[in-house]
């Protein structure tokens, strides 16, 4: 069951399970983001306890190594470029294509099912949800079971589960660089529930309990500056509210950041310090009736 993988020249630590009776092959991936250490603690935990199953299902805690031994948020740290915007990647490109390539070649284009597993990174709150990118990952998407289903269909291009030919969902839980239990169990079980609505581990998957969204607004600085947030991750804003400050060193405010819409706050950037055009947080709006 465990073996290694060779992904942008690093030999990486995977898991590879064959089960008792035929079935799809799923490819579970951690790590695409280094810091995110709850869904690398997830990916470990599902195939260590994964039992008797059918099909195949390989899991890999950490796909860009770099990112995670030079603990570097966001971005793989060789060319600077966030390896979850470039796939399938390039085998002529830069060394974040490349490794794109190498993960898509080896891990998503084989599989019947991508799971991918994430969280808030190492400066970055999160509530939790998953991400679907077409029609047919919908309801794979719903059996995580998270508080928050988002249909990215047709944005947020060069995905894992954009990217992949196959029903995948991009999960996430956890956040601001802590490993934390219950945001591991979240995406432990939610994968295993996901697991038995493709027919891979026995019974019934758990009906969905999750709220469908229909987009993502993203609210970004527009100078660099001190950013004091108003609001928390997992907080529900009305269109117009106050979301928090970009202020200068003198503490004159520079700009007041406004709610797009009414919606959820997804994600929020907890670093004070930002660049100019930086991220601050992703609302996640157009709340959809029924599962």
């Amino acid at each position: 069951m465990r073996t290694t993988i060779t992904l942008g020249g690093h030999e990486v630590p995977a898991f590879e399970s064959r089960g008792t009776t035929d079935g799809p092959r799923v490819a579970v991936l951690g790590g695409v983001h280094g810091c995110e250490y709850s869904s690398i603690a997830a990916v470990i935990r599902l195939m260590r306890g994964l039992g008797e199953h059918a099909g195949t299902v390989v899991g890999v805690p950490v796909v860009s190594m770099d990112s995670f031994t030079q603990r570097s948020p966001f971005v793989v740290p060789r060319d600077g470029q966030n390896l979850n915007r470039a796939f399938p990647g390039n085998p002529d490109g830069s060394y974040t294509d490349r490794l794109a390539h190498d993960i898509f070649t080896q891990l998503i284009e084989p599989a019947d099912a991508v799971l991918d597993l994430h969280g808030g990174d190492l400066v970055e709150a999160l509530e939790p949800f998953a991400i679907y990118n077409d029609a047919r990952s919908r309801d794979l998407a719903l059996a995580f079971n998270l508080p928050y289903v988002v249909d990215s269909t047709g944005s947020l291009t060069g995905m894992t589960s954009a990217a992949a030919d196959v029903p995948a969902v991009l999960a996430e839980a956890g956040g601001i660089g802590q490993l934390e239990e219950s945001a591991v169990a979240l995406l432990t079980d939610g994968a295993r529930n996901a697991l038995k609505y493709l027919g891979v581990l026995d019974g019934d998957p758990e009906p969905s309990r999750s709220k469908v969204l229909g987009r993502f607004d993203w609210h970004h600085s527009t100078p660099a500056g001190f950013w004091v947030a108003a609001v928390k991750a997992g907080d529900q804003v009305a269109k117009g509210a106050v979301l928090g400050e970009v202020r200068d060193l003198y503490g004159d405010v520079l700009q007041t950041i406004r709610a797009s819409d009414d919606g959820v706050v997804l994600f929020l950037t907890t670093s004070a310090a930002v660049a100019a055009e930086g991220l601050l947080l992703g609302l996640g709006c157009d709340e959809r009736t029924g599962a």
